[in-house]
């Protein structure tokens, strides 16, 4: 298997969200709506994407300034290609792209929360969430 790697190369909508049909990521993102599909692509300032030859396998999509922190949003392998190191390497990249000051954030998975203690992230239970539908009183 000969997986290379990009930075910011473009995608469509349509790819990310067959990639994320083929992870455990489309059970948690709007795959049915491609306008924010779209716009989720189309505005991250920082993705890192895996590839077998012309095949999208993995994604690290990323909204970050570069110096201070950077959220990444979205981690996602297709499952016949999990447990060979990409979803590792895909982070490493993003990392490298960062500034020295730069944190690496994110909210993950119920299912990968064991995972990313396990590679050197630590836990924060500080994590806030409004959603669109919720009003600050």
């Amino acid at each position: 298997m000969d997986i290379s790697y990009k930075v910011n190369h473009p995608i469509s909508a349509q790819q990310f969200i067959d990639l994320l049909e083929e992870s455990t990521l489309a059970q948690r993102r709007p795959t049915d709506d491609v306008t924010c599909m779209e716009g989720m692509v189309t505005n991250s300032n920082l993705m890192v994407t895996a590839w077998d030859g012309d095949i999208l396998v993995g994604v690290a999509r990323s909204m970050t300034d570069f110096h201070y922190a950077c959220y990444l949003c979205d981690l996602a392998v297709r499952r016949e290609y999990q447990k060979k190191g990409i979803g590792k390497e895909l982070q490493r990249i993003t990392q490298k792209q960062l500034g020295e000051k730069c944190k690496l954030v994110l909210v993950a998975a119920p299912d990968a929360h064991t995972y990313y203690g396990h590679i050197g992230y630590s836990n924060n239970p500080r994590c806030w969430v409004l959603g669109q539908d919720d009003k600050i009183s």
